[in-house]
C-alpha cells in the first residue's frame, strides 16, 4: 500500500465518522420513558432543570458504577436543579429494570425504551455499534449540550465522577430560561462541546 493510498484510506473513515456524529448543541427531542407500572415519563416534564439521560444495559458493569455515581450525584445536586434519567434499552430491560434500581438503590428515575428510540434520540448510524453507556446532557432550556459515551470517550476514562462532576456545575451556572437578561447569552453556548 502506498502512502498517498492510506491517507486516502484515513481521510474516509474521518470523513464517515463525522458524518455519524451527533449534532451538538441541539435542541432536545421529546423523549418518552416507559417506567415500571405503566406510567410515561416524558423528558419535557422536567423542562427548566439541568438533565443528565443515562443510556444503559442493566445487565452491564459500567452501566452499573455509572448509575451509583449519578445517585450520588442526584443527592448532591438535585436541589439545585439536577434530575438524573435511567434509560434502560437490553434485552428484557422491562423485566430487568425493578431489580436494577433495587440493587442499586436509585432514587431518580429509571425506565425503558426501544433499542430504535435510543438510537435515533443519539443520532446514533445503525451500521455503527454502540457501546454503553452512553450520556446526553440536557440544559435548562431544552437543549442538548454535551452528548458521551462509547469506549473511545476520554468522558468515561480516568475519573468518571469527576467529568460529570464538571459537566453538571457548568450547565447548573446557567440560569433557568427566562431568568436571562436580555441581550445575555449562556457562558456554554461559547465554548465547544467536548465530543468523542
Amino acid at each position: 500500500m502506498t502512502a498517498r493510498s492510506i491517507s486516502l484510506g484515513i481521510g474516509l473513515a474521518l470523513t464517515l465518522a463525522s458524518l455519524w456524529a451527533a449534532d451538538i448543541p441541539r435542541k432536545a427531542p421529546e423523549l418518552a420513558v416507559q417506567m415500571a407500572g405503566g406510567q410515561q415519563l416524558l423528558l419535557s416534564q422536567f423542562r427548566g432543570k439541568v438533565v443528565m439521560i443515562a443510556f444503559v444495559h442493566t445487565t452491564c458493569p459500567h452501566c452499573q458504577n455509572l448509575s451509583t455515581i449519578v445517585e450520588r450525584l442526584n443527592k448532591e445536586y438535585g436541589p439545585r436543579g439536577f434530575q438524573p434519567l435511567g434509560v434502560a434499552f437490553n434485552d428484557n430491560a422491562a423485566l430487568l429494570v425493578p431489580d436494577f434500581v433495587k440493587m442499586l438503590a436509585l432514587s431518580y428515575p429509571v425506565g425503558v425504551a426501544s433499542r430504535d428510540t435510543v438510537l435515533e434520540y443519539l443520532q446514533h448510524s445503525y451500521a455503527e455499534p454502540l457501546y454503553v453507556p452512553q450520556m446526553v446532557f440536557v440544559d435548562r432550556a431544552g437543549e442538548i449540550r454535551a452528548q458521551h459515551g462509547g469506549i473511545n470517550d476520554d468522558f468515561l476514562k480516568g475519573d468518571v465522577e469527576k467529568h460529570l462532576r464538571e459537566q453538571i456545575e457548568s450547565l447548573l451556572k446557567d440560569p433557568a430560561p427566562g431568568q436571562r437578561k436580555k441581550g445575555q447569552i449562556s457562558s456554554q453556548r461559547a465554548r465547544l462541546p467536548h465530543q468523542s
